[in-house]
């Protein structure tokens, strides 16, 4: 079905996105790190979960519907693993870098941010977390965002833990990691305002746009998107997995078809949870979860977000993406560099060189290109060279070219030096040039009057092989020049 084909207006299609992004930062409520282990687990404990009533005095469906299957738990961990994680011990106060950063998204998404707000406790039984509840707690409210096709609302920005990480289900038991679990995920979820699938897509990339700016992981299984949906005479379904901008629209437009199908057959569209599957359908998963399953944490207190804590964010606020590369594009660097800046995670890394030595161009070189060929060129692996050439190491050669005491044509070969072992600064020590240097420096001025002195250096170290130390070298063009 192509998208011509519905007429979405008449259908009373609705759709909302919720999306979960975890934060590059220590666990929410313990100081663990936030690290996915690959290697063998050191202990294991075993858990049975039973269902609670939450705060209206009713079980939720969903969670009724996992007690009802009895499962046994396995949960792996690590020396890395903590008491709060395996519920032994009560949770630390909310991660304040996690804080901040949810305060950065609602900022960006124009969300009114809670002085106060209650974190609470949400009954969740399929296993993925050992206290049979995950935290959670509302941060922001009533936002916004503009589309091509007119405003769509930010319902709610949250802070929550992370589930623990599924290895093995059978059919009595599940195997879960607890590496994840605590993981500081921001929730963003939207108002039922998109009206066509091409919307949501829009939607979910701006969104992505902006989480992408803030500090969050990146890499497969850091970003879930979840999409709400509905139609006339149907009921909302939530779809899981509804990851790929290639396949948002047709995953759309296959699901309004099986609801339409349902409804011509005068059957129920049940309100239920289902998979996005790689073809563009979706298979059921569990029940549509309820509001019966939230009640306070009583392990906390109340969470306060003070005047000088949005202040702060807003000094600190990020750039979106866009801005940053039209920044770049301004000052000179062209797209494959501005890629791999970004690729690299390194755009912080480039201001703090550009703010010692303001060429743009060659210190996106200093960070990106040499490192890669100096380990071709040595036959080491790029990983070995760049913890060689760290950042100490590139601040080094920035502050050294900007105080003349190297030139352009030898920064390679510094690098070099310290790839095979010279220090910082035996490697810009160079040997006096046997000749008569300044005879030199004089005959290539005379070929070339009237250039800069940075541009009689370039051609200096070039035709002298950067073998010289190129304070000296700048020295003598200067006094040339003044002659």
């Amino acid at each position: 079905m192509t998208e011509e084909k519905i007429n979405y207006d008449k259908i009373g299609f609705k759709s909302g996105l919720e999306i979960h992004q975890q934060l590059d930062t220590k666990k929410l409520f313990c100081n663990c790190l936030s690290v996915l282990r690959q290697d063998e687990p050191d202990f294991k404990v075993k858990r049975k979960l039973h269902v609670v009533a939450g705060e209206s005095g009713e079980i939720d469906i969903a969670a009724k519907h996992e007690a009802e299957k009895e499962k046994e738990f396995i949960y792996e961990g690590y020396d890395t693993t903590c008491l709060v994680e395996l519920d032994e011990m009560p949770p630390y106060e909310i991660n304040q870098e996690a804080l901040q950063i949810a305060l950065h998204v609602a900022i960006m998404l124009n969300a009114r941010i809670l002085p106060v707000t209650q974190i609470m406790r949400k009954t969740v039984i399929d296993g993925s977390n050992t206290s049979g509840f995950q935290r959670t707690v509302l941060i922001a409210h009533d936002g916004w965002i503009v589309t091509k096709s007119g405003r769509v609302g930010i319902q709610s920005i949250c802070l929550e833990e992370d589930a623990a990480r599924i290895i093995e289900r059978k059919k009595d038991s599940s195997i879960f990691r607890l590496d994840r679990l605590g993981i500081p995920l921001v929730e963003i979820a939207t108002s039922p305002d998109m009206k066509d699938p091409e919307q949501v897509k829009e939607v979910a990339l701006y969104l992505g746009k902006v989480l992408r700016s803030c500090k969050v992981k990146r890499g497969i299984g850091t970003i879930r998107q979840d999409l709400n949906l509905s139609i006339k005479n149907g009921e909302r379904v939530e779809i899981k997995g509804f990851q790929d901008p290639a396949m948002m629209v047709q995953t759309i437009n296959t699901e309004i078809k099986r609801q339409l199908d349902i409804i011509e057959k005068k059957e129920y569209v049940k309100p239920e949870v289902r998979n996005a599957l790689p073809d563009g359908t979706t298979e059921f998963l569990r029940p549509l979860p309820g509001a019966a399953r939230m009640y306070p944490e009583t392990d906390l207190p109340l969470l306060k977000i003070s005047r000088d804590m949005i202040n702060e964010a807003k000094k600190t606020l990020p750039e979106l993406r866009e801005d940053i590369e039209k920044g770049l594009e301004k000052i000179g660097l062209n797209e494959e560099m501005i890629k791999l800046l970004f690729k690299h995670n390194k755009i912080e890394e480039f201001k703090e060189l550009l703010d010692i030595f303001n060429e743009p161009t060659l210190m996106a070189k200093l960070m990106l290109v040499f490192p890669k060929e100096i380990a071709s060129h040595e036959k080491k692996s790029l990983n070995e060279v760049e913890e060689i050439l760290n950042k100490d190491v590139l601040i080094f050669i920035a502050e050294s070219l900007r105080d003349n005491k190297i030139s352009r044509e030898q920064i390679k070969l510094v690098l070099e030096k310290i790839v095979n072992g010279e220090s910082m600064e035996k490697a810009i020590e160079f040997k006096k040039h046997d000749g008569n240097v300044e005879e030199e420096i004089l005959k290539i001025i005379k070929e070339k009057p009237g250039l800069s002195e940075n541009a009689y250096m370039g051609l200096v170290m070039k035709e002298m092989k950067g073998r010289i130390n190129g304070g000296e070298v700048m020295g003598i063009i200067k006094k040339l020049l003044e002659r």
